[in-house]
């Protein structure tokens, strides 16, 4: 587990800097059940990473491990690398991934027929076209009606216990739905993403075996952003950790709550928090933000809270803008004067330090075309990015491509890490030693011989695709959609394709490439930080959207909330003049009294 045996030390180094905060502290100190709600910027992943290592050498001896959840693979990733930091390598003792990778490999997989989940022995995970020719041929017609798959899902991961009256009597009808659409799934042998928890909750439900089997191997259960993960993860700790004894260490924060279309309910760390036999920490220190924008902040939230900015001598700003135009004339002005303005104020930022949100990628376009002609360069982790961020193969070649654009030589990242991440990608086809070593052989061979950050993309992605990832993992039923989406980033790269003119660097981020401007969905931007942040068309109806209900106005607060609070310098907040949003109208009056 330990790269080296000096680095046992270094969670001890990292815990020496978590005295001077007493909230960090108590978390680290905790040996029982713990919840610690932490705001924005109070750093809560050093403090879990902290926890994990000393936990991971203190707590819990070989062969025995640790399973963190957590709510994407970007998180997953982050934690991976803070882990490595402090020595600690992701080996067969340590679990990071969301929770429907738990509720695959570590329950469904191993355990399903044991289980009794009516499962073939060798089952599929159903690709998109899949999943709608299930659909069609469940619902007997040839189109999806708008909507009906959204609410489809929702009510999936609202009745978790279908032998309870309430499956079929809230709606008869998408309830007879659901069946018919699951049971051609099975009959195609395939299990779709919102299977894998429910299928995992049921056999933990009706299989007391099988919790203990998983206590075995893992006494401590970690979950990162606990808001976030809904109540099929909720249903799983109440069983594991206060039924059959697993240790909770959770970390979230309420208050950033933001995806409650994906079945998040934020009400469930609150009463988790309460109960009488967890420990609840508060981290309220925010050390990414200046002081204005955490004043600002506790105004968006329309909440009494005691945050406070850890250093008091960084002020920050926020800026409103009124700004005239459609959205594309509104980018115009941002592209060509609020942000060389901004560059003038911090000369020691470049374009990697700034962010521009919104709440809808479409908006986004107008500042991507703004930019474009403008000859600035950006990157957007948005839903009109070149690849969706969350795929665990395409952050894979990520680092392939950080290694090859000058990794190699610095050691970061260490070429052992793309050993493993490659090893958990394609692990299905390399059950042996010399099919293992095969993959070493030819992703080495692959990998060094191709050192150029200048190198054509398309040239260097068709060497990985035809001599490493199709002969390992074509095989593998788990990459089935990630192999998808790679074809179709691969094809865009191609010589007919809009992206022909990538070079290697662009996709590792290093070189010139390294210095561009993010444009990110309020959404995606959560976790994030930046020096500056513009968050552009803030108007009513956008957000909050017109129709909102009570409890989705209270998520786009937070959305709000969460995009104020990306900002380490300055946040702009820009809307069309006459639409403004009421979350800007109440920081306007705030700035005003100050």
């Amino acid at each position: 587990m330990w790269s080296d045996v000096s680095d046992r030390a270094a969670y001890l180094r990292a815990a020496a800097q978590l005295r001077g905060n007493p909230g960090q502290w108590a978390a680290y100190e905790a040996r029982g059940h713990c919840v610690v709600l932490a705001g924005p910027g109070s750093g809560k992943t050093k403090t879990l990473t902290t926890k994990m290592a000393r936990m991971l050498t203190e707590d819990v001896h070989a062969p025995r491990g640790i399973a963190c959840i957590t709510y994407n693979n970007e998180c997953a990733r982050e934690l991976e690398d803070r882990l490595a930091a402090l020595g600690v390598l992701h080996d067969k003792r340590v679990f990071i991934g969301t929770v429907h990778s738990f509720s695959l490999t570590q329950i469904i997989l191993p355990y399903a027929q044991a289980a009794g989940l009516g499962l073939p022995m060798s089952f599929g995970i159903a690709r998109r076209a899949e999943q709608q020719a299930a659909l069609l041929e469940a619902l007997g017609r040839t189109n999806i009606p708008q909507n009906l798959e959204f609410r489809l899902n929702n009510y999936r991961r609202a009745y978790l216990n279908r032998d309870t009256p309430e499956w079929r009597e809230a709606d008869p009808n998408l309830a007879a739905l659901i069946e018919r659409y699951e049971a051609g799934l099975r009959r195609r042998g395939l299990i779709d993403f919102d299977d894998m928890p429910l299928l995992a909750v049921r056999a933990l439900r009706s299989n007391q075996w099988l919790q203990r089997a998983l206590l075995a191997k893992y006494p401590i259960l970690v979950v990162d952003e606990y808001q976030d993960l809904g109540s099929a993860l909720h249903r799983m700790v109440m069983g594991l950790c206060f039924r059959t004894g697993m240790r909770l260490f959770a970390v979230g924060d309420v208050d950033q709550s933001i995806y409650g279309f994906t079945g998040a309910r934020p009400d469930l760390l609150r009463r988790l928090s309460e109960r009488a036999d967890v420990q609840t920490v508060r981290l309220r220190l925010n050390y990414r933000s200046g002081t204005r924008i955490v004043s600002a902040s506790r105004v968006a939230l329309a909440e009494e809270r005691d945050f406070e900015a850890a250093n008091a001598d960084m002020q920050g700003a926020v800026f409103i803008h009124s700004m005239a135009g459609n959205y594309e004339n509104q980018a115009v002005r941002v592209v060509r004067d609020l942000l060389p303005q901004a560059f003038i104020r911090h000369p020691g930022l470049n374009l990697g330090d700034v962010a521009v949100l919104y709440p809808a990628a479409w908006i986004g376009d107008a500042i991507a075309d703004a930019a474009q002609a403008a000859g600035i360069a950006f990157i957007r982790t948005d839903g009109n990015a070149l690849y969706p961020r969350s795929s665990r193969l395409m952050q894979w070649l990520e680092i392939c491509a950080q290694w090859c654009c000058g990794g190699w030589r610095s050691g970061d990242p260490r070429f052992a890490r793309i050993l493993r991440g490659g090893e958990r990608l394609f692990g299905e086809s390399l059950k042996s030693d010399q099919r293992r070593l095969e993959f070493h052989r030819l992703l080495i061979s692959v990998l060094w011989g191709q050192r150029d950050e200048g190198l054509r993309l398309h040239y260097w992605l068709d060497q990985l695709i035809t001599q490493v990832i199709q002969p390992f993992g074509n095989s593998c039923a788990l990459l089935r959609d990630e192999l998808e989406t790679l074809a179709t980033f691969a094809a865009r790269l191609s010589k007919a394709g809009d992206q022909r003119h990538m070079v290697l660097s662009e996709l590792a981020g290093n070189g010139t490439h390294l210095s561009r401007l993010t444009l990110s969905t309020l959404h995606s931007a959560k976790g994030r930080e930046f020096g500056l942040v513009f968050m552009f068309g803030l108007d009513n109806g956008r957000l909050p959207r017109n129709d909102a209900d009570h409890d989705q106005r209270a998520e786009a607060r937070r959305l709000f909330y969460v995009g104020l609070t990306r900002a380490k310098q300055e946040v702009h907040l820009l809307h069309t003049t006459g639409r403004t949003s009421p979350f800007v109208s109440e920081i306007e009056q705030h700035l005003a009294a100050e």
